[in-house]
């Protein structure tokens, strides 16, 4: 009887030896086919765009919201499914302390009046940015985050199971199928159904990454969606920033009549004699280039004449500029051909 156990123990052992030489056999193999030299590069390429896309997302957030405290707030929130409170920009709560400190000043005053314009052209910057956050993080962000927590998720786990299944099935079944039974053709049934699973799962995980293809593509006409919201915020801001010193232009600068004292005394002096330039209405017909003092400059901006006596301008444009006595400090007579009116120096850029 003991013979017999003996017997069964030791055939049982050659079998379980040769089920182990066969699975070594098999698991050789499987590393040195085609299929897997493939799924390295897919692997990599998968790895690649994970690491990168999450370098993006990260430092994009960044750019949206520099607050790194606001940043988390938005993110606990965002984890407990409750939408976040409505946060002012830093350009409108600007706004509104400049024409809170209007109110105090006096709204009539050049400087409260200035502070009222540059404070509603402020709110609409900050107005802007808000709509270019909200457009950025529904069209840019939230596509890269999904592809994060969803299918490099879903790439991970089913990479985690392509792992050695065949080794593993046979470690869990080897004290029922190899030492019990003792059976070599069990055991190779064993790995076959192993196999089976582990070319199914291969199958599924080479789907997976070979969808990172199209995670390009999508990607990309997200970035695309991304520029065009950055552009469209940029312009409105320019706009909002022209519309501003077009006002500025048209109020009394005060600072302009201290820092010119001259000015004011030349005109208090020549009570009775008429000038070729009057402040409140030049007339551009009766002024003359000077023989000298004239400049070249270069329009920064577009700018729309609000009258006859003005000049419109487009941008990167040169045109001749120059000063005329009792003209104020802020504006310039700008030539071009023969068009010719007054000019913000704002929107110029002397040259030498």
């Amino acid at each position: 009887m003991d013979f017999n156990v003996k017997k069964i123990a030791c055939g049982a052992g050659l079998f379980f030896t040769r089920a182990v030489q066969f699975t070594e056999e098999k698991l050789g193999q499987a590393e040195k086919t085609e299929l897997d030299a493939h799924f390295e590069n897919l692997m990599s390429r998968a790895d690649c765009t994970k690491n990168w896309t999450e370098k993006i997302y990260r430092q994009t957030e960044v750019l949206l919201q520099p607050n790194p405290s606001a940043r988390i707030e938005e993110f606990l929130y965002e984890k407990l499914d409750r939408k976040a409170p409505s946060r002012i920009t830093n350009a409108e709560l600007l706004g509104q302390y400049m024409q809170d400190a209007a109110k105090e000043f006096g709204p009539g005053t050049p400087y409260g009046s200035t502070l009222i314009e540059v404070g509603e052209c402020e709110r609409r910057l900050g107005a802007a940015e808000r709509e270019f956050l909200q457009t950025s993080a529904i069209s840019f962000l939230t596509p890269l985050r999904n592809f994060l927590e969803g299918d490099w998720r879903t790439i991970s786990v089913s990479l985690k199971h392509r792992t050695n299944p065949l080794q593993y099935d046979f470690q869990e079944t080897r004290p029922r199928n190899y030492v019990l039974s003792a059976s070599a053709s069990a055991a190779e049934h064993e790995l076959r159904v192993a196999q089976t699973e582990f070319d199914r799962q291969a199958e599924v995980t080479r789907l997976l990454l070979e969808g990172i293809s199209s995670t390009h593509v999508n990607h990309l006409r997200c970035l695309h969606e991304f520029v065009e919201a950055q552009a469209a915020y940029y312009k409105r801001c320019h706009f909002h920033m022209q519309e501003l010193q077009k006002e500025l232009g048209r109020l009394p600068n005060a600072f302009a009549l201290n820092s010119n004292p001259s000015v004011a005394t030349a005109g208090s002096a020549s009570e009775g004699i008429s000038s070729p330039v009057e402040t409140d209405t030049l007339k551009i017909e009766e002024v003359q280039a000077p023989a000298t003092g004239t400049r070249k400059a270069k329009v920064l901006y577009d700018y729309d004449a609000a009258d006859s006596s003005e000049l419109s301008l487009l941008a990167d444009e040169l045109i001749t500029v120059y000063t005329v006595p009792g003209m104020d400090s802020d504006w310039l007579i700008g030539e071009r051909g023969n068009q010719k009116g007054k000019v913000p120096v704002t929107y110029l850029e002397l040259l030498s």
